[in-house]
């Protein structure tokens, strides 16, 4: 019933693209040796929660859906200078990108902590 909301579904929404952000970047950060390794990144969230609002969405479990979630996180190759053994990775850049996803996963936990309340205050029930 609650992934129904709206905000519940971009909550659910971000907290996945943060997780998989997270991945990509422990990636990029595992091949920061790796002689010619370019280094990815995730389109921004608005851009994929965007891309998704105009998708069909599957409101019984024998729909088909057109999209999956899976799809729209395709790493992507991210900006950045090469070093001399062709490699892009930045580990100082990583770790900025890894404070975002972090926040952002926060984000999504604190929306799902206060629309909780908000619900559990509704049906008058005390936390």
């Amino acid at each position: 019933m609650f992934e129904k909301l709206e905000l519940i579904r971009m909550a659910q929404a971000l907290a996945s693209h943060s997780g998989a952000r997270m991945g990509v970047i422990a990636r990029n950060v595992a091949h920061a040796d790796t002689p010619g390794y370019k280094a990815q990144d995730l389109p921004a969230f608005a851009k994929v929660f965007a891309a998704d609002e105009g998708a069909m969405r599957a409101t019984r479990a024998g729909h088909l859906s057109a999209s999956s979630d899976a799809a729209t996180l395709i790493p992507e190759q991210a900006p950045g200078r090469e070093s001399p053994n062709g490699n892009t990775v930045s580990l100082e850049g990583e770790m900025v990108k890894s404070v975002e996803a972090r926040q952002s996963h926060e984000m999504a936990l604190a929306i799902y902590r206060a629309s909780s309340d908000v619900i559990r205050a509704s049906l008058g029930r005390p936390r």
